[in-house]
């Protein structure tokens, strides 16, 4: 029990990256694989966070003089997230805006039926 409790983030991650992937892959609606997408970038981004976690750990700015370097959490992999969290919204407003126009223009978002029409 001890073992699902420490590796609950890294469990976390791997289910999200695998349920974006999956509807990612077997879904039709345009819309419902940018939610796959979103929920992979999620993934993504708690497995880094959980990479660079450390149980009982200090951050770094606030540490005391006589703390170990060892205890400290790693600060890359949070400024990473926060670097992909932005790159992850604007790349989220950039298909949904498509998926709306492709609506506009197609009158649907059922992928197989895009695939069809010639351009």
């Amino acid at each position: 029990m001890s073992f699902l409790f420490e590796n609950s983030y890294y469990i976390a991650a791997v289910g999200l990256i695998l349920i974006g992937l999956y509807i990612m892959a077997a879904k039709k609606n345009l819309i419902k694989v940018i939610i796959g997408l979103s929920f992979f970038e999620t993934g993504i981004n708690v497995l880094l966070i959980a990479a660079g976690y450390i149980r009982g750990g200090s951050a770094p700015i606030f540490s005391h003089p006589d703390m170990q370097a060892g205890k400290m959490v790693d600060p890359t992999p949070q400024a990473l997230v926060l670097t992909a969290i932005v790159i992850g919204v604007a790349v989220l407003a950039l298909a949904l805006s498509l998926a709306v126009r492709l609506y506009e223009h197609h009158g649907t978002l059922n992928l197989r039926k895009i695939r069809e029409l010639k351009w």
